[in-house]
């Protein structure tokens, strides 16, 4: 029995000489199934783990359904949904590498790019439309966009975009696209949540499950590192020995927080490792070219949260190093296929802390295998001799007494804190002889906060020389007479008080106009 080709699917000749330069002669097994049904205009649900085609398996056939007829302006023919600024700029390479043959357009609206660029694309009229669902609404809502002339409808990565929050965008979308189309949804599982999303906006739609969800490459070989701590410190020495003992060309470090990326990168860049973030939170600018550096091979490691997890294409990618095990069992599956991906081999390690031994013990039942464990040599001691790390407050700083060092927060927050933090507590330190000024501080502002904190009226706690001060006024006002003292009030500038906070302010009343006086306009007098 001869092998499929992709000749076999009646692909335009322009497609398949694309193809054959990019260097794929046999289609995957997600292809194979899906690329047929598609072509003849069928829905599709397909499932298969990452890095087994299955963007090529949904853009050979969009190109060939779309290499006959034309765009209209602010209505694309095709739209892809992505839950990342980073596969959706992938699958936008796929388009043109496939593509780069044939007469079509296409946008990109991501986040981080002018809203005037995707604008002027949008109005010339594109025939494929890649998008995040946030920015695809924003334009929409602009009005610079119609959704009318969709013919197919693809959404990439659903299990993703569930874990993200976009499903509810997902389905607003979907009611402003035309009844009569073609839906196509690919994941790498199939929660029960994505199949509620295929049974309603997908008609018969034909289920391709070419793996087992949630089962790692044959190609990968995977390893973990048990630590005896949880020290952060022993977490970041144990990924440099790793990386050191495995004699890494290339690789990616996930992390399961944006600050962890900073922290790790910065620590493997101390010591002399090739190393930059990427995360979420970083400019869009940023995160491509530091992208692009490490697909040119111009870095090595790349240190990533779980936003590269997905849509990152880059076939000789050597090893991936788990800085902990992630918070989600099936983004294990994910992180450890950047690696081994096209047939190649690859090596995953993860680092485990008796912390993460109830998750990494759900990642070994999902994955239905043993892990052997690997150790570096003469790290267990180099472990015992590291100092504890010191903690850190939430800003991310070293533990510090905020009385001592001032920061953003008024005097009467640091007070506040300073005096409950000595009532908790006692001193570090014995006091000395120029301390004496600094212990007294608390105790004169409490007192003087006191009736603050206590909330008690004004009225009811009245000063030993407020009943004087009243007998004066009373006194006189008495013995001047009431008309002088309706001028003197009319000559005093006029105040308001207002509520803020429970306070009363002072402030100065704006100018009234009371009338014209003797300046009345000569066309009033006629």
């Amino acid at each position: 029995m001869t092998e499929t080709t992709f000749a076999d699917f009646g692909l335009a000749e322009n497609i398949l000489k694309a193809v054959i330069e990019s260097g794929y002669t046999i289609p995957t097994p997600i292809q194979r199934e899906a690329i047929p049904h598609i072509l003849m205009g069928g829905d599709v649900t397909g499932v298969a783990q990452t890095g087994t085609g299955k963007t090529a398996a949904f853009v050979l056939p969009m190109i060939q359904r779309l290499s006959t007829g034309r765009a209209r302006a602010r209505m694309p023919r095709c739209l892809i949904l992505c839950p990342t600024r980073e596969l959706a700029a992938q699958v936008a390479e796929n388009f043109e590498k496939y593509g780069k043959y044939l007469k079509l357009t296409m946008a990109l609206l991501i986040g981080g790019v002018s809203f005037k660029d995707q604008e002027t694309l949008l109005q010339r009229g594109v025939d494929v439309l890649i998008a995040t669902p946030g920015r695809l609404m924003d334009q929409f809502d602009r009005g610079k966009l119609l959704m009318m002339g969709v013919e197919t409808l693809i959404i990439d990565e659903a299990d993703r975009m569930l874990d993200m929050g976009f499903i509810p965008d997902i389905e607003k979308i979907c009611t402003k696209l035309p009844a009569n189309r073609q839906t196509l949804l690919f994941s790498a599982t199939f929660p029960a949540d994505i199949q509620r999303l295929a049974k309603t906006f997908q008609r018969d739609p034909k289920k391709i499950e070419v793996t087992r969800p949630a089962q790692t490459a044959e190609t990968i070989s995977q390893f973990v590192v048990k630590l005896p701590t949880n020290d952060g410190k022993a977490r970041r020495t144990a990924l440099r020995r790793v990386i050191e003992a495995t004699n890494v060309k290339n690789g990616i470090v996930f992390c399961n927080r944006k600050v962890e990326v900073d922290i790790v990168a910065a620590s493997l860049t101390k010591h002399g490792h090739d190393a930059a973030p990427i995360h979420g939170d970083l400019p869009q600018s940023v995160r491509s070219e530091t992208l692009q550096r490490f697909r040119d091979g111009k870095l090595k490691l790349l240190v990533a949260s779980d936003v590269a997890a997905r849509g990152l294409d880059i076939p000789d990618v050597g090893h991936v190093f788990n800085f902990g095990p992630p918070p989600k069992d099936e983004d294990y599956v994910h992180r450890i296929g950047r690696t081994g991906r096209a047939g190649r081999t690859g090596e995953s390690y993860t680092v485990v802390t008796p912390a993460d031994e109830k998750s990494w013990g759900f990642v070994l039942k999902m994955i239905k295998k043993d892990v052997p464990e690997f150790m570096p040599e003469g790290l267990l001691e180099e472990l015992e001799t590291l100092p504890p790390e010191e903690k850190r407050d939430r800003k991310g700083g070293r533990d510090r007494d905020r009385g001592e060092r001032g920061g953003r927060s008024s005097a009467r927050g640091r007070n506040s804190e300073r005096s409950d933090r000595a009532k908790r507590s006692p001193r570090r330190r014995e006091p000395e002889d120029g301390d004496v000024a600094v212990a007294e501080a608390p105790v004169a502002i409490e007192a003087v906060e006191a009736p603050e904190a206590a909330e008690v009226p004004v009225q009811e706690k009245p000063r030993r020389e407020r009943p004087a001060r009243n007998e004066k006024r009373r006194e006189r006002s008495d013995e001047q007479p009431r008309g002088e003292k309706r001028e003197r009030d009319r000559d005093r500038p006029q105040r308001d008080y207002k509520r803020k906070d429970d306070d009363l302010i002072l402030e100065p009343a704006p100018d009234r106009v009371v009338g014209f006086g003797k300046d009345i306009p000569a066309f009033l007098k006629r």
